[in-house]
């Protein structure tokens, strides 16, 4: 008897540590999602306020100048939101297509074939994840401008193709999710590698893809740093360019409420493309946990 009370004892003071972990923890992630909705719902809010009325303090109530402020940022001949918006989309859906296709191919070539220097590849590989962006990106600005090969945007494109980080995901994918007997009955039965690779691995990569393709979207439509050092002309800046351009504007054209309102822009493309592939991300992401 008293065995069975002890047991019940430590069970029941498992059970409420388990009780009390789980609130800490549920509490701490509503606070956090509270947080960044309420941060968004500023941001839409201060989209429809006027300068003066933002300036004035923190509203949670809309205002009456959505119109306005959206009438102001796309009227602006010398902003070219328009086309920044244009440019910004086809940047991102380029680097994301190439690169989540072009990574997988890299990875699925180092996964299933053994070839000399296979390993010293793929560590050299993951070495360059050690390279801030920025110093690579100086001496690529650097020989750019030698060659005279600027204000272009397929020198943004072309380099994010390279990347290590999609590139180790996509493997750690494949060595989880990808039997080599599927591939072995894919050439008894004919099939060219390449065609092997498009109609048999990469729909198994489907959820790996997705989740790279939303990465590689956001980091190509966030990209400042090398695009302002490329882009020169006005109708071919992105969005990010023009949002710094109208932060730094002089204090007598300054109007936060157009900022507000591009900011709002930018942020529309990035939240269309993670609604579409949600739930592959999640599928993505909890895979090799779920075969574990």
């Amino acid at each position: 008897m008293k065995d069975n009370k002890a047991t019940k004892n430590i069970n029941f003071s498992a059970k409420l540590n388990l009780l009390f972990f789980r609130i800490v923890v549920y509490s701490i992630l509503i606070l956090f999602s509270l947080l960044i909705i309420f941060i968004f719902y500023t941001l839409i809010i201060n989209s429809t306020r006027a300068h003066n009325d933002i300036q004035r303090g923190l509203s949670l109530i809309p205002g009456n100048s959505f119109r306005k402020n959206f009438n102001s940022l796309f009227g602006d001949k010398n902003m070219f939101v328009t086309e920044g918006i244009r440019n910004s989309l086809f940047i991102a859906l380029s680097s994301a297509i190439l690169t989540s296709y072009f990574s997988a191919l890299s990875a699925y070539g180092i996964h299933r074939y053994r070839f000399k220097g296979r390993n010293f590849a793929y560590m050299f590989i993951l070495a360059v994840l050690m390279i801030p962006s920025q110093i690579a990106n100086i001496g690529l600005v650097t020989i750019l401008y030698s060659i005279g090969f600027v204000d272009n945007y397929w020198v943004i494109i072309i380099p994010a193709i390279a990347s290590p980080t999609t590139l180790f995901f996509m493997k750690q994918y494949l060595d989880s999710n990808l039997p080599f007997e599927v591939i072995e009955a894919a050439r008894i039965d004919g099939s060219n590698e390449f065609m092997t690779f498009n109609r048999i691995v990469i729909p198994m990569l489907k959820p790996a893809i997705a989740v790279q393709f939303i990465f590689s979207f956001v980091a190509s439509w966030n990209n400042l740093f090398f695009p302002s050092l490329i882009i020169q002309s006005g109708n071919k800046r992105t969005i990010p360019i023009i949002i710094s351009l109208l932060s730094a504007s002089s204090p007598d054209s300054f109007d936060i409420g157009k900022n507000y309102m591009l900011m709002v822009w930018a942020i529309v493309p990035v939240l269309i493309v993670y609604l579409i592939f949600s739930r592959q991300i999640i599928k993505g992401v909890t895979s090799d946990s779920v075969k574990g």
